[in-house]
């Protein structure tokens, strides 16, 4: 009896030692990496400092179109927008305006585009790609992250409400929320953001906002987290 008791422990002892041994997650995609846990946690949600959230909640998050590092081993990567047709694209708010651009704002570093039309209006994805995160999150309020296979990222938060969740295949111009002001926002509009490799970079180097085009030119971005149009 003794015996059987302690194979029993020893059993349940290695299931739980071989579960915490995993090996790092192989994510496909446009380039192949190895990441572990805290890196691919701190990537899906890069305004988040708590590396507690379990692994097998983030596991799910990694489907086939999935983009975890554009730069694979180099330290550049150019995005070709002169090489994307109509249908690669959709602008996220259609007739609505800037009201606050990317940069400095009040003496504060503004992280993203505020574009404005009205409440409820539909919020669209600007590329094809995979929902890794959906939810309300502190000043955000209702967000939508997607991760795109050109090596993008993008945000749409303030949101009334999400249409879609983690895990999610979305195309160019499907709608993934409705326009709001939950979080931190005095008026109704989306707060956009660009980000590569979890830095925020500006969308106006993507997008001509005021014409609401896709801009047809290179883009340069490196890995210390500089941009810019390639000449």
């Amino acid at each position: 009896m003794r015996h059987r008791l302690f194979a029993a422990f020893l059993i349940s002892f290695l299931a739980v030692v071989t579960s915490w041994a995993q090996p790092p997650l192989k994510l496909p995609g446009y380039r192949q990496s190895l990441i572990n846990y805290k890196s691919l946690h701190f990537e899906l949600y890069p305004f988040m400092t708590d590396f507690s959230m379990p692994r097998q909640a983030i596991v799910p998050m990694a489907p086939r179109s999935y983009v975890y590092n554009p730069f694979g081993g180099g330290s550049q990567f150019i995005l070709h927008l002169e090489n994307f047709a109509d249908s690669d694209w959709c602008y996220l708010l259609r007739k609505s305006k800037v009201i606050s651009p990317y940069g400095g704002r009040g003496g504060r570093h503004h992280s993203g585009t505020d574009i404005k039309s009205f409440p409820n209006d539909s919020v669209r994805a600007v590329f094809d790609g995979t929902v890794v995160m959906a939810g309300p999150f502190s000043g955000y309020g209702n967000c939508v992250q997607i991760r795109h296979m050109n090596g993008l990222t993008t945000l749409y938060s303030h949101n009334s409400r999400n249409l879609v969740k983690a895990g999610d295949q979305v195309t160019a111009g499907q709608v993934v929320a409705l326009e709001g002001r939950t979080g931190r926002a005095t008026t109704d509009h989306v707060h956009f953001e660009v980000r590569v490799a979890g830095r925020h970079v500006n969308s106006n180097l993507i997008f001509d906002h005021e014409h609401h085009r896709l801009h047809k030119h290179q883009v340069v971005f490196e890995k210390n987290g500089n941009a810019h149009i390639r000449k």
